[in-house]
């Protein structure tokens, strides 16, 4: 059975850094597309970052430069690294299972989503 199960929220302060981990159970994370997307107080869930089967990692605009998607095969994690906090960054971020990436004009969507984790809490405040 498919299931996904983030951990690795916190509290930070501006500036600083979490490691949010994604940890995979019945299929390989390298087997698939995956995802990491947030929602914040009040906010539609969106998109953070993609990786696909083959590795080519996608970021949206506000966290390019920032957050770094990745993963273990031999653990079978998704981990997002995530540098220079901003309170903005603040919600509940969710890692997704997907079939694949598709990329348009305006960015790229994991597509064919199959499995979401329960989130974990980032919050980034003084």
């Amino acid at each position: 059975q498919v299931h996904l199960m983030e951990s690795g929220g916190g509290l930070v302060q501006p500036g600083g850094s979490l490691r949010p981990s994604c940890a995979a159970s019945g299929f390989a994370v390298s087997d698939v597309a995956m995802g990491w997307y947030r929602q914040a107080p009040g906010k539609e869930r969106e998109l953070v970052a993609t990786i696909t089967k083959g590795g080519t990692t996608y970021y949206v605009d506000s966290v390019k430069g920032r957050f770094t998607i990745s993963r273990d095969n031999a653990e079978n994690t998704l981990y997002l690294q995530m540098n220079s906090l901003e309170p903005s960054d603040t919600g509940v971020y969710y890692c997704a299972r997907g079939e694949r990436v598709g990329c348009e004009g305006y960015g790229c969507l994991l597509w064919g989503i199959t499995a979401w984790g329960p989130g974990t809490q980032v919050t980034v405040s003084s």
